[in-house]
Protein backbone atom coordinates (compact mmCIF):
# COMPACT_ATOMS: atom_id res chain seq x y z
CA UNK A 1 0.00 0.00 0.00
CA UNK A 2 1.35 3.49 -0.97
CA UNK A 3 1.81 6.21 2.26
CA UNK A 4 -1.11 8.89 2.08
CA UNK A 5 0.76 12.40 2.00
CA UNK A 6 -0.34 14.57 4.89
CA UNK A 7 -1.43 17.88 3.78
CA UNK A 8 -0.05 20.73 5.78
CA UNK A 9 -1.67 22.38 8.63
CA UNK A 10 -3.08 25.87 8.34
CA UNK A 11 -2.80 28.04 11.04
CA UNK A 12 -6.25 27.79 12.03
CA UNK A 13 -6.20 24.00 12.11
CA UNK A 14 -3.45 24.29 14.31
CA UNK A 15 -4.75 26.64 16.43
CA UNK A 16 -7.85 24.13 16.96
CA UNK A 17 -5.51 20.95 17.94
CA UNK A 18 -6.05 20.02 22.02
CA UNK A 19 -3.38 21.45 24.35
CA UNK A 20 -0.23 19.14 24.32
CA UNK A 21 2.46 19.35 26.36
CA UNK A 22 5.60 21.52 25.96
CA UNK A 23 5.89 24.28 23.63
CA UNK A 24 4.22 23.31 20.18
CA UNK A 25 5.28 25.12 16.75
CA UNK A 26 3.59 25.16 12.94
CA UNK A 27 6.77 24.93 10.92
CA UNK A 28 5.32 24.71 6.89
CA UNK A 29 2.82 23.02 8.17
CA UNK A 30 3.71 20.37 10.08
CA UNK A 31 3.26 20.49 13.86
CA UNK A 32 6.50 20.43 15.89
CA UNK A 33 6.80 19.75 19.57
CA UNK A 34 9.83 20.79 22.08
CA UNK A 35 10.13 20.48 25.64
CA UNK A 36 11.96 23.28 27.54
CA UNK A 37 13.92 22.69 30.27
CA UNK A 38 13.56 24.15 33.81
CA UNK A 39 16.27 26.22 33.12
CA UNK A 40 15.33 27.24 30.07
CA UNK A 41 11.92 28.75 31.53
CA UNK A 42 13.71 30.55 34.38
CA UNK A 43 16.04 32.49 31.75
CA UNK A 44 12.53 33.51 30.03
CA UNK A 45 11.18 34.52 32.69
CA UNK A 46 14.21 36.73 33.69
CA UNK A 47 13.94 38.22 30.32
CA UNK A 48 10.33 38.77 30.37
CA UNK A 49 10.36 40.23 33.51
CA UNK A 50 13.19 42.46 32.24
CA UNK A 51 11.23 43.58 29.41
CA UNK A 52 8.09 44.29 31.47
CA UNK A 53 9.86 46.48 34.22
CA UNK A 54 11.05 48.34 31.32
CA UNK A 55 7.65 48.82 29.63
CA UNK A 56 5.76 49.74 33.15
CA UNK A 57 8.64 52.47 33.92
CA UNK A 58 6.80 54.19 30.97
CA UNK A 59 7.93 53.39 27.36
CA UNK A 60 4.93 52.20 24.96
CA UNK A 61 4.62 48.78 23.67
CA UNK A 62 4.02 44.65 25.02
CA UNK A 63 5.81 42.27 25.71
CA UNK A 64 4.71 38.62 25.90
CA UNK A 65 5.93 34.63 26.40
CA UNK A 66 4.97 32.29 24.17
CA UNK A 67 2.30 33.75 22.16
CA UNK A 68 1.47 32.37 18.13
CA UNK A 69 2.88 34.83 15.41
CA UNK A 70 1.94 33.80 11.74
CA UNK A 71 4.73 34.31 9.99
CA UNK A 72 3.91 33.11 6.13
CA UNK A 73 1.04 31.84 4.48
CA UNK A 74 0.81 28.70 1.93
CA UNK A 75 2.34 26.35 4.18
CA UNK A 76 1.50 28.45 7.56
CA UNK A 77 4.38 29.04 9.92
CA UNK A 78 3.04 29.94 13.59
CA UNK A 79 6.10 30.42 15.66
CA UNK A 80 6.04 31.19 19.85
CA UNK A 81 9.07 33.18 20.24
CA UNK A 82 9.84 32.63 23.76
CA UNK A 83 9.67 36.04 24.83
CA UNK A 84 8.58 39.07 22.46
CA UNK A 85 8.01 42.83 22.05
CA UNK A 86 6.00 44.37 20.21
CA UNK A 87 6.28 47.73 19.42
CA UNK A 88 3.56 50.91 20.10
CA UNK A 89 1.21 51.20 16.56
CA UNK A 90 0.46 47.98 15.75
CA UNK A 91 -2.09 46.56 17.97
CA UNK A 92 -4.76 49.15 16.22
CA UNK A 93 -7.60 46.50 16.36
CA UNK A 94 -6.69 44.93 20.04
CA UNK A 95 -5.17 41.98 21.01
CA UNK A 96 -6.06 38.84 18.77
CA UNK A 97 -7.53 35.92 20.21
CA UNK A 98 -5.55 33.19 18.08
CA UNK A 99 -2.30 34.38 16.60
CA UNK A 100 -0.85 37.48 15.62
CA UNK A 101 -0.88 37.92 11.85
CA UNK A 102 2.04 40.27 12.68
CA UNK A 103 5.50 39.52 13.14
CA UNK A 104 6.72 41.02 16.57
CA UNK A 105 9.53 43.40 16.21
CA UNK A 106 12.18 41.38 18.60
CA UNK A 107 11.84 38.02 19.15
CA UNK A 108 13.84 36.61 21.91
CA UNK A 109 15.15 32.32 21.48
CA UNK A 110 16.27 30.84 24.45
CA UNK A 111 18.07 27.81 22.74
CA UNK A 112 17.07 24.42 23.80
CA UNK A 113 20.17 21.84 24.50
CA UNK A 114 18.20 19.49 22.16
CA UNK A 115 18.15 21.94 19.11
CA UNK A 116 20.34 22.16 16.03
CA UNK A 117 22.37 24.83 14.92
CA UNK A 118 20.61 24.63 11.62
CA UNK A 119 17.22 24.75 13.66
CA UNK A 120 18.43 27.92 15.51
CA UNK A 121 19.34 29.69 12.05
CA UNK A 122 15.81 28.42 10.37
CA UNK A 123 14.34 29.91 13.02
CA UNK A 124 16.08 33.63 12.75
CA UNK A 125 15.93 34.10 8.97
CA UNK A 126 12.11 33.34 8.99
CA UNK A 127 11.39 35.80 11.81
CA UNK A 128 13.66 38.13 10.00
CA UNK A 129 11.91 37.56 6.57
CA UNK A 130 8.43 38.02 8.52
CA UNK A 131 9.53 41.90 9.21
CA UNK A 132 10.90 41.47 12.28
CA UNK A 133 13.44 43.90 13.65
CA UNK A 134 15.65 42.15 15.64
CA UNK A 135 16.16 38.45 17.10
CA UNK A 136 18.16 37.55 19.90
CA UNK A 137 19.06 33.60 20.64
CA UNK A 138 20.00 32.99 24.35
CA UNK A 139 22.62 30.20 24.91
CA UNK A 140 22.28 28.83 29.08
CA UNK A 141 25.66 26.82 28.18
CA UNK A 142 27.66 29.65 27.09
CA UNK A 143 25.83 32.27 28.98
CA UNK A 144 25.65 34.53 25.77
CA UNK A 145 23.58 36.13 23.73
CA UNK A 146 23.47 36.79 19.68
CA UNK A 147 21.62 39.56 18.05
CA UNK A 148 20.49 39.45 14.47
CA UNK A 149 19.58 42.12 12.80
CA UNK A 150 18.17 42.42 8.71
CA UNK A 151 21.42 44.05 7.82
CA UNK A 152 22.45 39.91 8.30
CA UNK A 153 25.25 40.89 11.14
CA UNK A 154 24.90 38.33 14.26
CA UNK A 155 26.48 40.09 17.20
CA UNK A 156 27.79 38.50 20.29
CA UNK A 157 27.17 39.23 23.91
CA UNK A 158 28.81 37.97 26.63
CA UNK A 159 28.08 37.60 30.25
CA UNK A 160 29.70 41.20 31.23
CA UNK A 161 28.31 42.51 28.00
CA UNK A 162 25.19 45.21 28.30
CA UNK A 163 22.26 44.93 26.45
CA UNK A 164 21.23 48.70 24.68
CA UNK A 165 19.19 49.12 21.30
CA UNK A 166 18.40 52.92 21.41
CA UNK A 167 16.11 52.34 18.32
CA UNK A 168 13.88 49.54 18.96
CA UNK A 169 13.93 49.79 23.20
CA UNK A 170 15.17 53.14 24.21
CA UNK A 171 15.84 53.18 27.32
CA UNK A 172 16.13 49.75 28.05
CA UNK A 173 19.49 48.87 29.28
CA UNK A 174 20.66 44.92 31.13
CA UNK A 175 23.81 43.16 31.38
CA UNK A 176 23.67 39.95 29.49
CA UNK A 177 24.90 38.11 32.90
CA UNK A 178 21.84 39.01 34.38
CA UNK A 179 19.67 36.41 32.25
CA UNK A 180 21.74 33.56 34.00
CA UNK A 181 21.63 34.25 37.54
CA UNK A 182 19.55 31.17 38.63
CA UNK A 183 19.35 29.65 42.23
Amino acid sequence: MTPVAKRPLTADEFWALPEGEGKRELVRGEVRDEMPSGVHGIIALKIGAKLLSWLESGHEGYAWVEVAFLLARNPDLARLPDVCYVGPGKLESGIPEKYWEIAPDLAIEVISPSETWDEVQQKVEEYLVAGTQMVWTVHSRTQRVVVYTPDSVARTYKAEDGLEFPQLLPGFSCKVGEFFQIG
